[in-house]
């Protein structure tokens, strides 16, 4: 099955930057490819945030908190999604979620269009 396993995530200052991963392993072939991807945030006792998707053309839609500041990629090679993360600020802590979507499915930053999810990282940012 579809595994989602995210790293890189860790405790810096404000203004400081991070740099998460996301490797992917159990895609059928080309489903990696195939799959939009995303990141995703969540604080104790709040809603899961979307933060950026990817489309599988390399599309991106950054949320409005973040844009400027971080950098989504994703290397199909490596079934690797990255995300860079530039001037952190303290409301950026969180639990960071990585996410696929199905095979040529819809691509949007509402949770409902992935199904598979990786345990998270969690990301600290102190001021």
């Amino acid at each position: 099955q579809v595994q989602l396993v995210e790293s890189g995530g860790g405790s810096v200052q404000a203004g400081g930057s991070l740099r998460l991963s996301c490797l992917a392993s159990g895609f059928a072939y080309f489903g990696f490819s195939s799959s939009c991807l995303g990141w995703f945030r969540q604080a104790p006792g709040k809603e899961r945030e979307g933060v950026v998707q990817i489309r599988r053309d390399g599309i991106t839609n950054y949320a409005d908190s973040v844009k400027g500041r971080f950098t989504v990629s994703r290397d199909n090679a490596k079934n690797t999604l990255y995300l860079e993360m530039n001037s952190l600020k303290p409301e950026d802590t969180d639990m960071y979620y990585c996410a696929a979507g199905r095979p040529y499915g819809d691509c949007s930053l509402a949770a409902t269009d992935f199904v598979h999810w990786g345990q998270g990282t969690q990301v600290t940012v102190s001021s």
